[in-house]
């Protein structure tokens, strides 16, 4: 058995939809947004959840949902660094937005092993983080297998749906950065992923904004999720190259235009990485060669 079996997704160039098909994909999907809304709603009712079970490696604490799925990781000398690559990448916003900004919001869909919570309450001291999660186990795991903080002022975390907080009427245009990493126990795609839930996501969003979210691989989900996600936010999505056998972060965007060169972009990453440690050079390299048509300049 392999102990780091990863949540991925094939990474492609480009995977924007051609407008002409919009129409009929819209009501293809608005049929299936019927459908799964009557699905969820009977599912909540009655609410199933994997154990959660942890394994560690070489210094490294793994969260696992009864399965040899990896779903979040801690290095135990650096309990508030995010360990794994992929889960770095959702930081990607940082590139785009300051953190310093009055206000500042951030949240994450889907606690995990808390690394971007944790990271983000430590390293932004002026934002405001919440995360949201359904299985009060994942909350519990969270404090105290991974030194997860009790909410304070600044903290927040709510068991909750996170279809019934996207969906919360109270919480447009609320969130400056929206980080979404919903996954079942065995890793087969986000539980969330209609056009629907995308729209939401795009809702609750400032402008400007961003959205992160980690998609999944060999599996038939990530097609239909980048083209919602690309219907959701008008096609304003980039996505990074595969990492960890599979996992590609994608970031959509919200509010006005960005039109910057990479040399500029090169600069704030410096900014970035040396501010919080995280590779963000790297990440400017990535997104540079992982996007069709953003070879000269990133315009989105």
């Amino acid at each position: 058995m392999t102990l780091l079996k990863r949540k991925s997704i094939e990474a492609v160039a480009s995977r924007r939809p051609a407008r002409g098909e919009r129409a009929e994909r819209n009501e293809r999907n608005e049929r299936n947004e019927r459908s799964e809304r009557k699905a969820r709603e009977e599912k909540r009712m009655t609410p199933r959840f994997a154990p959660v079970t942890f394994s560690e490696m070489d210094g490294v604490r793994y969260l696992h949902f009864g399965t040899e799925w990896v779903q979040g990781a801690m290095r135990l000398r650096k309990p508030d660094a995010i360990e794994l690559e992929y889960a770095q990448q959702m930081m990607a916003w940082l590139l785009f937005l300051s953190p310093s900004a009055p206000d500042f919001h951030v949240a994450q869909l889907g606690l995990g092993a808390a690394a971007l919570t944790k990271f983000c309450h430590r390293q932004f001291s002026r934002a405001r983080v919440t995360a949201v999660e359904l299985n009060p186990a994942v909350i519990v795991a969270g404090r105290s297998m991974f030194g997860l903080r009790e909410d304070d002022a600044r903290l927040t975390v709510r068991e909750q749906d996170a279809w019934d907080y996207v969906m919360d009427s109270a919480h447009t245009a609320a969130l400056d950065v929206l980080q979404v990493d919903l996954y079942d126990a065995t890793a087969r795609g986000p539980v969330l992923d209609t056009t629907a839930f995308y729209k939401a996501c795009r809702r609750v969003l400032k402008a400007p904004g961003v959205m992160t979210i980690n998609l999944f691989g060999d599996h038939d989900s990530f097609p239909k999720n980048i083209v919602r996600i690309c219907e959701a936010f008008d096609d304003r999505v980039l996505v990074f190259p595969e990492v960890h056998d599979g996992n590609v972060i994608a970031l959509a965007f919200n509010g006005p235009a960005i039109d910057v060169s990479w040399e500029v972009l090169a600069l704030r990453a410096k900014v970035v990485e040396e501010a919080t440690g995280l590779p963000a050079r790297a990440w400017v390299k990535g997104l540079r060669a992982a996007n069709a048509r953003q070879e000269e300049r990133l315009k989105i």
